[in-house]
C-alpha cells in the first residue's frame, strides 16, 4: 500500500515537473515570437521620439504603429538589456528588424536626426506637380528637380544601380524622364536634402515595390517601362480597386487586336502646360504628340503619372473581361460603364454624358 502511494506522489511529481518545464518553453518560445519582426519585406517607416517620451511610451507607440510585436515582452526586453535609455529625435526604421535591433537602433544618438519635413505623393501626381510640392517645403527648387529627373549622365548612373531603371527612359520626346517612377508614398526628408537625396528616396521606395512584385513582373514578360506606362493610364483613368482590374483589360483587349488604345487621359499629358481640365483632353485628340494614343497604336512612349501599387498590380493581374470600351459618367456619381461594341458604347455615352 505504502509503495503505491509512493509512486502515486513520484508519479504527480513528475507531472508536474513536466508541466513546468513545458510552461517555460511555451513561455520562453512565447518571448522569442514576440520580439521577431512584424514582416519579413523590407519596409521603412518613419517614427519620431520628442523630448521627455519615456521609453515605456516610446514602446506602446511601437506596438500601435505595427513596428514591433508586443508591447509588454518589448519593455521586458528593454529592461533586462539596458535598451531603456531612447534618444529624441527622428528615426527611420525598417519594419523587417526585430525588437531587439530597433530598440538598440533607438539607443544610439547618431541614428536619430533632426527635424524633418513630411512630403505626401499621392497616386496619381505629375512630376512637376512633386517637385513643385518638395520646393514648398524644402530648398530644393522644382525646376532643378526637373532638370536632374531628365539630365542623361545623372539617369544613367541611376540605370546601373536600380534594375527597374533602363535605357527606355531616355527617349528624348519624354517630358520627364523618371515620370512613373517616382513612387506614391509619404516622406520624411531632413531639411538640407539635395535633390539627389530627394530622388533616391523615392526611386529607393519605388524598388521596395518592385521587388515585392517582381516574380509577376518577370512573369509577365513585359518590360517593366511597359508595365508602368500601362499602370499610369490604368491610375489616371480609374476611381476604384475594381475599375483598375477592369479597365486594365479593357486596354489588353485593344493592345491584342492593335485597336489605338484612344485614351483621353493621354492627351492631358500631351497638352501638359497647357492643360487646364477634363475636357480640354475631350477636344484635342488631334494633338501632334507621342503620347497621343488616339494618333498613335500601342502605348504611349512613356508613363504619363506616377502609379501607386494598386495599379500596378491591376496592369499585372487585370479583370477578366471581354469589353473594349468604356466610359465614367462624369456628370453624376462616376461609375464606370463598359459596352463590347461601338454601338453600345455610343448608347452608353449618349444616356450619361449628353
Amino acid at each position: 500500500m505504502k509503495t503505491a502511494i509512493q509512486n502515486k506522489k513520484l508519479l504527480i511529481a513528475l507531472i508536474s515537473a513536466v508541466t513546468v518545464v513545458i510552461l517555460l518553453l511555451c513561455s520562453f518560445l512565447f518571448y522569442q515570437m514576440s520580439l521577431q519582426p512584424v514582416t519579413s519585406n523590407s519596409e521603412i517607416v518613419d517614427f519620431e521620439v520628442v523630448e521627455g517620451d519615456n521609453a515605456s511610451n516610446v514602446i506602446e507607440r511601437l506596438s500601435d504603429e505595427d513596428i514591433i510585436k508586443n508591447a509588454a515582452i518589448a519593455k521586458l526586453y528593454a529592461r533586462f538589456n539596458g535598451l531603456n535609455d531612447i534618444k529624441a529625435g527622428h528615426f527611420r526604421i525598417d519594419r523587417s528588424w526585430n525588437t531587439g535591433e530597433i530598440l538598440s537602433y533607438m539607443n544610439d544618438s547618431a541614428n536619430a536626426s533632426g527635424k524633418q519635413e513630411r512630403i505626401t505623393v499621392i497616386e496619381g501626381m505629375w512630376a512637376k506637380d512633386i517637385a513643385a510640392a518638395v520646393e514648398k517645403k524644402l530648398n530644393v527648387k522644382a525646376k532643378d528637380l526637373l532638370t536632374l529627373w531628365n539630365d542623361e549622365e545623372y539617369l544613367r548612373t541611376l540605370i546601373k544601380r536600380y534594375e527597374f531603371l533602363d535605357e527606355s527612359i531616355l527617349n528624348d520626346q519624354t517630358r520627364v524622364r523618371l515620370e512613373g517612377y517616382l513612387y506614391p508614398e509619404t516622406y520624411s526628408f531632413e531639411s538640407d536634402a539635395t535633390a539627389q537625396d530627394i530622388t533616391e528616396t523615392l526611386l529607393d521606395q519605388f524598388d521596395r515595390v518592385y521587388q515585392s512584385l517582381k516574380s509577376d513582373i518577370v512573369k509577365d514578360g513585359r518590360s517593366i517601362h511597359d508595365i508602368i506606362t500601362l499602370a499610369s493610364l490604368v491610375q489616371y483613368e480609374s476611381k476604384t480597386v475594381e475599375d483598375m482590374g477592369m479597365i486594365a483589360q479593357v486596354f489588353e483587349n485593344r493592345l491584342a487586336i492593335d485597336m489605338k488604345l484612344q485614351s483621353s487621359v493621354t492627351i492631358c499629358y500631351a497638352l501638359y502646360e497647357e492643360y487646364k481640365n477634363a475636357m480640354d483632353c475631350e477636344v484635342n485628340s488631334d494633338i501632334d504628340s507621342p503620347y497621343n494614343t488616339y494618333m498613335h497604336s500601342g502605348l504611349p512612349i512613356g508613363p504619363i503619372l506616377n502609379p501607386g501599387e494598386v495599379a500596378i498590380k491591376a496592369v499585372l493581374h487585370p479583370t477578366d473581361n471581354d469589353y473594349l470600351y468604356f466610359m465614367a459618367d462624369i456628370y453624376g456619381d462616376g461609375k464606370v460603364y463598359y459596352a463590347k461594341t461601338l454601338d453600345e458604347h455610343e448608347a452608353n455615352v449618349s444616356k450619361y454624358l449628353r
